[in-house]
């Protein structure tokens, strides 16, 4: 069967053993009786109740569904419960226990976390297409179209062989599997979920395989989509399955902690309570424990445990401006750490995570973590997506009836589906994806519009350009971080102002080196993808690569291509200034010398029909030459555009760098590529390669250049020479 079901009892202390105190769960808004699977599946046995009335089996679910969706419509869960009951009759979990509480125990859990009534009819009948004649058909007449869907989706992921969930092509098949509705994966990691927490009868090497595949597949999955609570329960057992010896010590930290006779978590949330009660302020105060994975990092983070490590003050408010309220009062009555801010209701987190995270000094020195949100806010933080209700209904201020929107509104799964449809390969998108789901930090940046982009930490100017313009960012010609001119290979820090200045040439290429500072799935697919549609150009990349400047450095808006000036047809001299002999065969002019009339010059044929152009002292040629390439006859044309690198060395000054540019744009040369080296003794060298009309401004230019204040040289750089080899 699809479920691997085992007996509700596990050997060994489980998280979900603990009770009192020092169970690490969420608050609720309302406390209820653990269920008893073994009188449900009593109750199960005796058959569905009279037609019209809910069944005595789903009450539980009823109960939690009617907390979160008050005039909900149970006639579907009555519905579906009675055809999953009947179809399932007969059939037992390992354990002995009737099948049809394993979709109960689901369906509960989903109820609990505020899913809307077709996510819940659908996980009623989550097995009943692969375990029982129940066809997919009966589901869409019964049910419609919609839970017909996921009832097919689920199905799908059930099919999926997670023991080889590392091999890429299979992953890229539960991705495929789930269409575009991301409550087919959140009936997923509910199942997934339950059967970790009835895991106990299976053999150890068989519990080892699924804990082993849900930390590296479904957690992440499950942090990506913000289903908060089912990810820490996860974790959690996952750690008593992979680390029992760790476990059973964190376990041990919690209860002795538990036991102590003081409570520095309760005093702090009693003096809260107090500030805010003399502030006027509804709140609720609760103290949020840690769970066991959490104590754990803390505990090897920080060595010895205190008594505030184990959890967190938690405030619930009304509404948004409450937030910021509480945060005054606790800032002005409490001794803040103010290093511990954090805004995470201004710039919510990729998974639609928000809240005020700050921290509060006792007199003994110890630190208590806040957590200021509303109900709201609590409620998605918990459940992430499950939270949003349907994903096919409208919004409200949407006329249209029924049209679909993004069906995962964090849009992480969305792009999934994108990612996996752009790679070239499954190995390529697999690594890619592995490298995103390990990512545990991320940054916020800031665009000039006012807008943000969430970026994994270490991430680039590349990054943020392909997150905010798609496949359109091969066009990117640098940016601009913070006010300053900077290489597309920028680290971006948290906080950091992003501007990203556009080519308008359609046919931008991307560069292959962009691969090297690209750490998002997005990025690096992108590229990748384009590089392997133009195999010519790709390869014209690689075989100048060890000549070649910084392609990630500023370029002008007229000219895509940073390592050539316009390509030109050798035959049609003017529409370029450069001839050569090799008809038909395109023209550029290497980076790495950047030759302009009257230099002398050679060329060489490289891979795609290209002819590279160096001036002949370049250390280029020689290598080249070695190399094996052809060399090709070249020759100036007509006067024409040209483009050359001017170095300038001056002190460091303010607005220099704005009165150089100045300076260049008065005698009409265009900049196509600019970099500014660390000032050194307050000296400071400046790189720009230009594009001029014709090589008779060099000379104007360049005394252009020399009259800004603080220059006091500006050169043309001179080729290094080849070293020489050693000799035997």
């Amino acid at each position: 069967m699809s479920a691997e079901a085992t007996n509700s009892v596990t050997p060994g202390p489980m998280p979900g053993a603990v009770s009192g105190p020092l169970t690490p769960t969420a608050p609720r808004r309302k406390a209820r009786p653990r269920i008893d699977l073994r009188r449900l599946g009593r109750a199960a046995l005796l058959g569905p109740a009279a037609r019209g009335r809910l069944p005595d089996a789903i009450g539980h679910v009823v109960e939690a569904h009617r907390a979160h969706h008050p005039d909900a419509d149970l006639e579907p869960l009555r519905l579906a419960y009675v055809l999953a009951e009947s179809s399932h009759r007969g059939q037992m979990r390992k354990s002995g226990e009737p099948y049809i509480t394993h979709p109960l125990a689901v369906t509960l859990i989903l109820a609990e976390l505020g899913a809307e009534t077709t996510t819940l009819t659908a996980s009623l009948l989550h097995d009943t297409v692969e375990d029982t004649d129940v066809t997919l058909d009966q589901v869409r007449d019964q049910f419609g179209e919609e839970v017909r869907y996921l009832v097919d989706g689920v199905t799908k992921l059930e099919k999926v062989d997670y023991g080889a969930a590392a091999e890429p092509e299979t992953f890229r098949k539960m991705l495929v599997a789930t269409g575009n509705d991301v409550r087919v994966m959140s009936i997923k990691l509910a199942d997934r979920l339950h059967n970790m927490r009835t895991l106990g009868v299976m053999r150890p090497e068989k519990q080892e395989r699924i804990a082993k595949v849900t930390r590296d597949v479904l957690i992440p999955l499950a942090e990506r989509l913000g289903v908060q609570a089912l990810k820490t329960e996860l974790e959690d057992l996952v750690f008593a399955i992979l680390h029992p010896e760790e476990y059973a010590h964190t376990r041990e930290l919690i209860v002795r902690n538990a036991a102590r006779a003081d409570d520095p978590l309760a005093e702090v949330a009693d003096e809260v309570r107090g500030v805010l009660r003399e502030a006027d302020i509804q709140a609720e105060v609760l103290i949020r424990p840690r769970h066991f994975v959490s104590v754990h990092r803390v505990s090897r983070k920080r060595g010895r445990l205190r008594g505030s490590d184990f959890g967190r003050v938690l405030v619930l408010v009304n509404e948004d401006a409450d937030c910021y309220g509480v945060l005054g009062e606790l800032h002005t009555c409490m001794k803040p750490v103010v290093s511990e801010f954090k805004d995470f209701i201004a710039v919510p987190k990729f998974n639609l995570y928000q809240s005020l995270h700050t921290a509060v000094a006792r007199e003994d020195g110890q630190v208590v973590e806040v957590l200021i949100r509303t109900h709201q806010m609590h409620k998605v933080a918990e459940a992430g997506v499950v939270a949003l209700g349907n994903p096919y209904a409208p919004a409200p201020d949407d006329p249209a009836d029924g049209e679909r929107i993004d069906p995962t509104r964090p849009g992480w799964l969305s792009r999934l589906l994108d990612w996996q449809e752009a790679a070239p390969d499954p190995d390529h998108f697999w690594s890619t994806l592995r490298e995103d789901l390990a990512q545990d930090r991320e940054i916020t940046v800031f665009r000039p519009d006012g807008g943000t982009l969430g970026l994994p930490e270490g991430a680039t100017c590349v990054d943020a350009a392909y997150a905010q313009y798609g496949e359109d960012a091969h066009a990117c010609i640098g940016a601009r971080v913070n006010g300053r001119l900077a290489t597309l290979s920028t680290v971006l820090k948290d906080g950091d102002t992003v501007q990203l200045l556009m080519g308008q040439d359609p046919a931008s290429e991307p560069s292959r080196e962009w691969l090297e500072h690209a750490h998002t799935p997005a990025a690096r697919i992108a590229i990748q993808r384009w590089l392997t549609a133009h195999p010519a150009q790709a390869e014209s990349q690689r075989s100048e690569a060890p000549i070649a400047e910084d392609r990630t450095a500023l370029r002008s808006a007229d000219v895509p291509d940073p390592d050539a000036a316009p390509e030109q047809s050798a035959d049609r001299p003017a529409t370029g200034h450069v001839l050569a002999d090799l008809p038909g065969a395109t023209v550029r002019l290497a980076r790495c010398c950047t030759p302009v009339p009257p230099d002398e010059i050679t060329g060489f044929a490289v891979r795609g029909g290209a002819v590279t152009v160096h001036r002949v002292e370049c250390s280029a040629v020689a290598r080249m030459k070695d190399g094996g390439r052809t060399e090709v006859g070249v020759r100036w044309g007509e006067a024409a555009e040209c483009r050359v690198t001017l170095v300038a060395e001056s002190f460091v000054r303010p607005h220099l760098l704005a009165d150089l540019t100045e300076a260049m744009a008065s005698e009409g040369a265009e900049i196509v590529s600019a970099t500014v080296e660390p000032p050194v003794q307050q000296q400071v060298r400046h790189t720009y390669t230009v594009q001029l009309p014709d090589a008779g401004h060099l000379p104007a230019l360049m005394r252009a250049m020399r009259n800004v204040a603080g220059v006091y040289d500006v050169s043309r750089p001179q080729p290094q020479p080849q070293p020489q080899a050693q000799g035997g």
